[in-house]
């Protein structure tokens, strides 16, 4: 087999199973700022159950998130030396300062929240959250402050055959960011929306005793998917004016594709410089399911009234809808990263040259191992959701004060 195609598919394989995890982990994360931030504001109990509730099912994905970025490290660290090797002194940069955000800053922040139940004051505890989710915002940046640079090179210089940092500032303005950053920072919020509407929609069809608590959740959830949803289809189509500009070659062809194809012939030597149809195909599926859960602002009114949550149609509808928001970000990731073949950094270092010189043995070895651990570790997570989902939110374990239980409804923690 191909050492290029094996190390391709490992590539799609650890970044679209990590991406899943990072738009759950976002979503939630703000849905969870509202909810606490509503409870230290009015005292209402509902609040801060929902709020141990949600964030228990937050820090299950976050953790095993985490793995799953660990093995994406390792995949790029093995499989792409010669990315590294050319490149690295430009996309190391951000990826360094996203390591320090995420690692450090971002885990630090939520150890002290999961631990602080009960030991620190509300307004206290609440901006711990409030850090969490910043940071995991800034994360979020600085990989598509990266991602970005790889799909239109700005700001560097190329010496004895490695590209140099030269503008640091020129990453932060690239045409190929902006975007991009906000079409990704509504997805996870498309995703975190409709996870939490789905659900309680789960909880209302079961009938289960929270129906007023999981109600509540339900419609918090709604608004934030026809939000959201509006925002993506913004900032997705949004995003063509520039990609055309930087990369002519993406999404169709025209003189400047062709002026560019030609020129790339003459410095890398004739080949096919046109990306995989793959990259279409996605993003016409992905087109296709924003427009589809663009319905939501339909449900929203209908859901309002407790007569329409009691025939259970609509909720049996949210709840097979769920699959829709991840099937839809990762065919969207599919596009970008597709649609930048056959290159590496695009127009500057092709994808033959990016990856490591080692057999196809030992890269179908790898890919079988990372592929097994991931699919493990994916696996285990939405075993864990589900199974503490379903427990409802009468007592969650997050939150819960020291020693027997006996009442399941607990005063605000401060002290």
């Amino acid at each position: 087999m191909d050492t290029l195609l094996l190390a391709r598919l490992q590539f799609a394989t650890t970044t679209s199973i990590h991406f899943l995890f990072v738009v759950v982990t976002l979503g939630l994360v703000t849905l969870l700022v509202g909810l606490q931030t509503a409870w230290v504001l009015t005292g209402d109990q509902k609040y801060e159950r929902l709020t141990r509730f949600w964030g228990q099912l937050y820090v299950i994905n976050y953790v095993l998130g985490i793995a799953t970025g660990i093995v994406m490290e390792f995949q790029f660290g093995l499989n792409w030396s010669g990315l590294s090797r050319y490149v690295g002194n430009v996309f190391g940069a951000p990826l360094a300062i996203e390591t320090l955000v995420a690692f450090f800053l971002e885990s630090t922040f939520l150890g002290m929240w999961i631990f602080g139940w009960h030991r620190l004051r509300r307004g206290l505890h609440l901006a711990l959250l409030w850090g969490v989710a910043l940071t995991a915002y800034a994360s979020a940046f600085w990989i598509m402050v990266a991602n970005s640079w790889l799909q239109n090179p700005v700001g560097y210089e190329v010496r004895d055959g490695i590209a140099h940092l030269t503008d640091f500032g020129a990453l932060l303005t690239n045409p190929s960011l902006g975007m991009a950053f906000g079409h990704v920072v509504s997805a996870a919020l498309l995703v975190g929306g409709m996870l939490m509407a789905a659900v309680s929609a789960g909880h209302l069809i079961r009938r289960t005793p929270d129906h007023a608590l999981h109600r509540t959740s339900l419609r918090i959830g709604l608004v934030t998917s026809a939000c959201a949803i509006t925002l993506v289809q913004g900032f997705g189509f949004a995003q063509f004016g520039p990609v055309g500009a930087v990369q002519p070659t993406k999404f169709g062809g025209g003189p400047e594709a062709e002026a560019l194809t030609a020129e790339w012939a003459t410095r890398f030597g004739p080949g096919d410089y046109t990306p995989p149809v793959l990259a279409s195909v996605g993003l016409g599926f992905m087109i296709l399911i924003g427009f589809t859960l663009g319905a939501l602002w339909l449900l929203l009114p209908l859901l309002w009234r407790d007569w329409v949550i009691r025939l259970r149609f609509p909720l049996w509808l949210i709840l097979l809808a769920l699959p829709l928001p991840f099937v839809a970000v990762i065919l969207g990731w599919i596009a970008r990263e597709v649609g930048r073949q056959p290159w590496v950094a695009y127009g500057l270092l092709p994808v033959d040259q990016g990856v490591s010189p080692v057999g196809a043995p030992v890269m179908l070895t790898s890919l079988i191992g990372f592929s097994l651990l991931l699919g493990t570790l994916a696996v285990t997570n939405w075993v864990l959701l589900v199974r503490h989902a379903a427990r409802g939110a009468g007592d969650p374990a997050l939150g819960r004060p020291a020693g027997p239980a006996t009442d399941t409804h607990p005063a605000p923690a401060f002290a």
